[in-house]
């Protein structure tokens, strides 16, 4: 169930389902309403009554079909809403179930041993939350009361995550079918609490017509296209990697992601160092390769020389038209074998004045472009999009992939990675041990060290990701950068299991 459904698409699922038969909305309304009743019983046995607060629509439906199961079985319910239902829809007929009449929102004073359940509005909510509504929900939210929320708590979009006017933090939210964005986006990740998927009779089949390109990151997505070495492999078979090193002060970023290239399994690793900076990376150096990489003509003779597959630039590199030049080379090489480039940090920031020149070496490339920013970095180089209130994190990253040609990861608690095609996976397991200086240049350096293996573009991205993540999770705290590439061999073998093979040639 990795599958991510816009609201929209969700809409569509149930329509859908009613045409093909033989359920129809009302079914499913009703088995929505069972499934959250299933989650709350076991939970909430201890629980003197329940104030089911309902909205207009399909939620507040929900909520009606809730409180009539919860009263059959002898529990003390009361409904609270503020408006009825539109005529003729199944919200109304599930609210002419309910033998009681409702109490008003604005009587509604939350009590010390009952359960809020939150059915005000679901994933599809258009418009802020306000009025008697955002007074109920303050009210509960400053109660000592659980809540359980219906799809998603009211206030937060299912499209973005973000907060629409007032909203109710949950101990609980059952939703239907699939997830939506809203509940992996920040911050409706953290108010949605523990996060239930039930299946309340939506065929499956839909999937097929809906087509849906977003997932949540799971090695399912990507595990059995890993790249393992072969047993006649040599190191350069297995990959090799160009990563560009800063000036003399700043060479430690480098090192960090040509270590991480090499742990995630790429057979050599080059540093490719200005000459001031050559003693002071070889100090530090074993099984990373060492050359000499000042002037274009120095980049052009490695190129040809050792045809590295992927490159890393921009850790600590510095913001400058060398950055640019070294960026467009390696993007349009056309000697010898494509190579990828993986863009981070100073590496982006050195095209904010001139995206165009990057987005246009990216589709003249023979090889793909990964960008790696961050939320500022991401402003920089798309100041357009950045600036769009109406674009969720997705969108954003969808909409820069499309514009750049390139596989482009927004870092954040909840990444997400977009192809140019709309392919799109948002990661759940972040862990706040990665807030560390120099987390995400090992992270650049995964992402080489997986394409120079020969794994597609996304789906290394979207590796590197989750792996970078359970690496900070086995590590815990007191977790810093250096400590990322070393974690990575265990962490292989527990979430990937890669098997040993024979001794491969050197």
């Amino acid at each position: 169930m990795l599958e991510i459904l816009s609201p929209e698409e969700m809409s569509r699922a149930d329509r859908l389902t009613a045409e093909m038969g033989p359920t129809d909305t009302y079914e499913l309304m009703c088995n929505a309403g069972a499934a959250v009743v299933s989650e709350i019983l076991p939970r909430f046995a201890d629980a003197t009554g329940f104030d089911i607060l309902c909205g207009p629509g399909n939620n507040g439906g929900d909520g009606y079909v809730i409180a009539r199961l919860l009263q059959e079985r002898g529990l003390d319910v009361t409904v609270w809403r503020e408006a009825e239902p539109r005529p003729g829809t199944d919200a109304a007929r599930a609210a002419a179930e309910w033998p009681v009449l409702p109490g008003t929102l604005a009587d509604f004073e939350p009590q010390a041993g009952r359960v809020v359940v939150d059915a005000l509005f679901g994933a599809g909510l258009s418009k802020p939350v306000e009025g008697a509504y955002a007074e109920a929900l303050e009210k509960a939210a400053a109660a000592p009361v659980p809540v359980v929320a219906v799809d998603l708590p009211s206030g937060v979009s299912g499209e973005s995550g973000t907060v629409m006017g007032a909203t109710l933090p949950a101990n609980l939210t059952v939703t239907f079918f699939r997830k939506k964005p809203g509940h992996l986006l920040y911050p409706g990740r953290r108010l949605c609490g523990e996060t239930v998927v039930a299946d309340i009779g939506i065929n499956p089949k839909v999937l097929e017509i809906i087509g849906p390109r977003c997932r949540e990151n799971a090695p399912a997505l990507w595990q059995a296209i890993l790249p393992q070495p072969a047993v006649d492999a040599h190191k350069y078979r297995r990959g090799h990697v160009g990563v560009f090193s800063g000036g003399p002060s700043s060479t430690g970023a480098a090192r960090l992601a040509a270590r991480a290239a090499a742990r995630i399994g790429a057979g050599a690793v080059t540093l490719l160092s200005p000459a001031a900076a050559l003693a002071v990376n070889a100090m530090h150096l074993t099984s990373i390769m060492l050359r000499r990489v000042e002037e274009p003509d120095e980049l052009a003779a490695f190129q040809r020389d050792r045809a590295a597959t992927a490159y890393v630039l921009g850790p600590a590199f510095g913001v400058n038209e060398k950055a640019r030049i070294f960026a467009t080379m390696v993007l349009l090489e056309e000697e010898v074998e494509p190579a990828h480039l993986v863009l981070d940090a100073d590496g982006i920031t050195a095209f904010a004045g001139e995206p165009e020149r990057l987005f246009a070496s990216a589709a003249g490339s023979r090889g793909t472009l990964v960008l790696t920013p961050h939320l500022g970095e991401f402003a920089r180089l798309f100041p357009d999009l950045a600036a769009d209130e109406q674009l969720s994190k997705l969108g954003r990253a969808r909409a820069a992939a499309a514009r750049s040609g390139a596989v482009l990861l927004i870092k954040g608690p909840d990444t997400v990675v977009a192809a140019p095609d709309g392919r799109a996976i948002i990661n759940v397991n972040g862990t706040p041990y990665l807030a560390t200086a120099g987390s995400g240049d090992v992270l650049a350096g995964m992402i080489a060290g997986l394409l120079a293996q020969g794994m597609p573009a996304f789906e290394a991205a979207a590796a590197a990701v989750y792996l970078h993540s359970e690496a900070g999770r086995a590590f815990g705290p007191g977790l810093i950068a250096e400590d990322l590439p070393e974690a990575l061999p265990a962490v292989l073998r527990r979430h990937v299991g890669w098997e040993e093979g024979e001794t491969a040639e050197e």
